[in-house]
């Protein structure tokens, strides 16, 4: 009895279908090689970061069954992390500290964009497209960032919770 408190949760196999479509649009290339984002860890992470801030936007809901998928998706997340960083060697005792910082990250990632995008604030979400991916600094593709991030909001916002919910995610394209 009392192990089942040290087993990871089972998770369903549409929370990976979702989980596995945020970390592959995440890994396309062009976001490193053509937008600048650091090939590294963190900028790794911080892609992973986006595209699942952006399906918990479209998540947001009062409905019990979204509230718990959508937080289902967000413990693969971090599971994953987690994951990642002992396969790493981050040594057992840091891995919590690291994984704190990470969602610390995430949180305020999540809470800046949620907020440039719902006051339509497109300088707003330019300051977090070059915090997050530029180290604070412009580059030329800014412009075809925010735009990718709009496209994409606006296409999830479309996309049916029912789908999503049966691990159907679509991201759209850069234009």
């Amino acid at each position: 009895m009392i192990l089942q408190f040290f087993r990871k949760p089972k998770l369903s196999e549409q929370v990976y279908a979702v989980y596995n479509a945020i970390v592959a649009q995440s890994r396309r290339e062009f976001f490193y090689a053509e937008w600048g984002v650091p090939d590294t860890l963190t900028g790794r992470f911080d892609m992973i970061s986006l595209h699942a801030a952006l399906v918990f936007r479209r998540l947001r809901t009062s409905e019990k069954a979204t509230t718990e998928f959508s937080q289902s998706v967000f413990d693969c997340f971090f599971h994953d992390m987690d994951r990642s960083l002992r396969e790493l060697g981050v040594g057992d005792l840091s891995v919590p500290k690291r994984i704190e910082k990470m969602g610390s990250l995430f949180y305020g990632m999540l809470s800046n964009l949620s907020a440039a995008l719902e006051g339509g604030d497109r300088a707003a979400l330019e300051g977090v497209v070059s915090r997050n991916f530029h180290e604070g600094r412009d580059h030329p593709a800014l412009a075809v960032f925010v735009d990718y991030i709009l496209l994409n909001d606006n296409m999830l916002s479309t996309q049916p919770i029912e789908d999503i919910m049966a691990g159907k995610v679509t991201f759209g394209e850069p234009r």
